[in-house]
């Protein structure tokens, strides 16, 4: 039932409008523009004074009249009046429409309310009005994060408005870059350049016949070279160009004032990032914090709390948990100060302070955290939050040895990814190759590295490392398998690599892993002192920040190392609280000597497989088992299959015979 209905319309018209005063009528047709009405605008519209003793008339006449507010002062027209109104208007007096809506516009403009007055001035078809306020509009657009409006705003300019307006050819192209459209950015930035060399040289850009350069926000004007160069140095990052990123970004930061945090926050930003995926985390998160600094002094509390998350993240690379817990929780404590504790990026941290909770294995505050972050609505995170919760969901999951389950979230995942500035320096494949693994995959898994290209060969650079340690697990895995001696030198000459770029780029996180892959193939070798060794700088690493399941997803084999620290004195405390956590391991279980079960495997099995096993062995049915654990049947079916192929067998009795072997169960 839409406005236009011809009874509605007929009944409208023809038994309410016009049977009132002219002066009544034509205040109700200029009006009808207006999506929300108060006496001083409708003054302003219709040229008529006591717009508010009109209004309260029209209220008491029962005039579908709407009030807004319990102080009378704002109203609407009841959708259908509106309509009918407008369409009245549109066929009697299509000439004024332009001209209310312009009055419109300024009456807005007026009172500071840009955003209105830009509707109105685009309803008028005033596109220089609607031009000049978009460019007046612009800064505040930007500090509270609605490149949106202005991303659509300029859609509907014509082309021919940017050439003389360098000011809102780049707010235009700032807006293209949030938006993702960075195809049509460059043109713009372009159209700016030209524009300033013009007024460099006091040339008219368009000749003798054409308009000249304008300007309505000259504290923009003055920055544009800078403002320039920040998108330039995002656009060099989106492409991977480092090192342009870089150049841009030092230009930016050596002709900005010291003070103007505006330009100073966003180019320390990019070339935080730009080092970042560089690897060079030191220096990246030491510019990356100043530029956050210089966002929050410029008032742009949004990106300044949305900007933790890359902080978060480098300290999680450089192994400093603690530092990054806090990092998380200062921003949400922030975000709360400024009552805004669904401010975007919010959900993120939750994400965020999940995976930390993980790492410790806390795996029930980390569910707790990502159970936060869904309660906060994905409005309140960032374009990659669907992404970064599914891929923090799937690793509980595959700690809870759920891995079919994880790989069903993790290919979600990958369907949710939205490129953005962070470098992904773990990507989706790789967990997936992990998984593979740890299901007894190997072959899978294989197959993924084959696909990527990679080689024990390649070049140790950041952006690969988590694919090139992934790699290094797998030639572990084959070598576990069939013993061969050129694997073996092959992973441990590979592991030495990748431990110098590692200890040269400050990345703790990656060097605890590598170690103990040191750790497990020479134990796997029977080089006892040297796997003793890398185990015993890999807990001092990871000691003072309380690493946890970077040792247990190492599985059973590191039972019998971690007993060995202990007995040598080494980190003892540690050791035995990492023991404790491994499975079997809990009641104080001893090993038979020579039982390090985890060599006669491809890949250990994960606790969830073990509690499968050990019921496999009695005379319980497959729902029983399910029942007994409190999962789907289906996901008994799948833990199983795992089993036997990590077992190297293909039915249930064979299975438990060969964990008795194993002295698994």
């Amino acid at each position: 039932f839409s406005g236009d209905n011809r009874y509605v319309v007929d009944y409208l018209v023809e038994e309410v409008l016009l049977h009132q005063p002219e002066a009544t009528r034509q205040f109700l047709l200029q009006t009808a523009i207006l999506d929300r009405l108060n006496g001083s605008l409708c003054e302003a519209v219709t040229g008529l004074p006591d717009g508010r003793a009109r209004l309260e008339a029209l209220e008491r006449g029962n005039f579908f009249l709407v009030p807004l507010d319990n102080k009378r002062d704002w109203y609407r027209y009841h959708h259908l009046f509106a309509a009918a109104l407008r369409a009245r208007l549109a066929a009697g007096q299509p000439e004024q429409i332009s001209s209310l809506n312009r009055r419109a516009s300024d009456w807005y403009a007026e009172q500071g309310l840009r955003i209105e007055a830009i509707r109105y001035a685009f309803a008028a078809k005033d596109f220089d009005r609607a031009a000049d306020l978009m460019e007046l509009a612009w800064p505040d657009l930007r500090r509270s994060r609605q490149e949106a409006l202005m991303l659509r705003w300029g859609r509907q300019l014509p082309e021919e408005q940017f050439p003389t307006r360098p000011v809102l050819a780049v707010a235009y192209a700032g807006a293209l870059l949030v938006g993702g459209e960075i195809w049509g950015i460059e043109e713009r930035l372009r159209d700016a350049e030209k524009a300033l060399e013009w007024v460099k040289n006091n040339v008219d850009p368009a000749g003798a016949n054409r308009p000249a350069i304008i300007i309505r926000d000259e504290a923009e004007f003055r920055r544009l070279p800078g403002w320039i160069a920040v998108y330039r140095a995002a656009l060099s990052l989106a492409s991977g160009n480092l090192a342009g990123a870089r150049a841009h970004a030092r230009r930016v930061l050596e002709v900005a004032a010291v003070d103007d945090h505006l330009l100073r926050g966003p180019a320390s930003g990019l070339l935080g990032l730009a080092l970042w995926t560089n690897g060079e985390l030191s220096v990246a998160q030491q510019i990356y914090a100043e530029g956050m600094t210089h966002l929050r002094l410029a008032g742009n509390v949004a990106d300044a709390v949305g900007g933790v998350l890359a902080l978060a993240d480098i300290r999680i690379a450089q192994g400093r948990l603690r530092a990054a817990r806090q990092i998380y929780e200062q921003a949400l404590q922030l975000a709360q100060e400024q009552g805004a504790p669904t401010l975007r990026g919010t959900a993120d941290m939750y994400v965020g302070l999940s995976e930390l909770s993980r790492e410790l294995n806390d795996l029930l505050a980390a569910r707790e955290y990502l159970a936060k972050a869904r309660a906060q609505g994905e409005h309140t995170g960032f374009p990659q939050y669907p992404y970064r919760w599914r891929v923090a969901m799937a690793q509980l999951q595959a700690a809870a040895g759920e891995f079919g389950g994880a790989l069903d979230l993790l290919a979600e995942a990958e369907r949710h990814y939205v490129p953005d500035f962070f470098p992904n320096v773990r990507p989706i494949a790789a967990l997936q190759a992990r998984l593979w693994l740890a299901r007894g995959e190997l072959a899978a898994a294989l197959d993924w590295a084959r696909g990527q290209g990679l080689s024990t060969a390649d070049e140790t650079v950041y952006m690969r490392e988590y694919e090139h340690i992934t790699l290094a697990r797998l030639l572990l895995a084959q070598y576990r398998s069939n013993g061969q001696e050129p694997v073996r030198r092959e992973v441990i000459s590979f592991l030495d690599r990748l431990l110098r770029a590692a200890d040269e780029g400050g990345r703790v996180g990656s060097a605890i892993e590598i170690l103990l892959l040191q750790a497990s193939v020479y134990q796997a070798s029977d080089n006892l002192p040297a796997a003793t060794a890398a185990l015993a700088r890999a807990l001092t690493l990871a000691e003072p920040e309380g690493y946890v399941r970077i040792f247990l997803e190492q599985g059973l084999s590191m039972a019998p190392l971690l007993r060995e620290v202990i007995t040598r004195g080494i980190r003892p405390a540690y050791a035995e609280r990492l023991l404790r956590n491994l499975p079997g391991e809990s009641m104080g279980e001893e090993a038979p000597a020579g039982a390090d079960v985890s060599l006669e495997l491809i890949e250990p099995l994960s606790p969830r497989e073990l509690a499968v096993l050990h019921l496999l062995g009695s005379t319980m049915s497959g729902p029983e088992i399910a029942a007994e654990l409190m999962v789907a049947l289906s996901t008994i079916r799948t833990h199983t299959k795992s089993i036997y192929g990590k077992l190297n067998v293909n039915n249930r009795r064979a299975a438990v015979k060969r964990a008795e072997e194993l002295k698994l169960i």
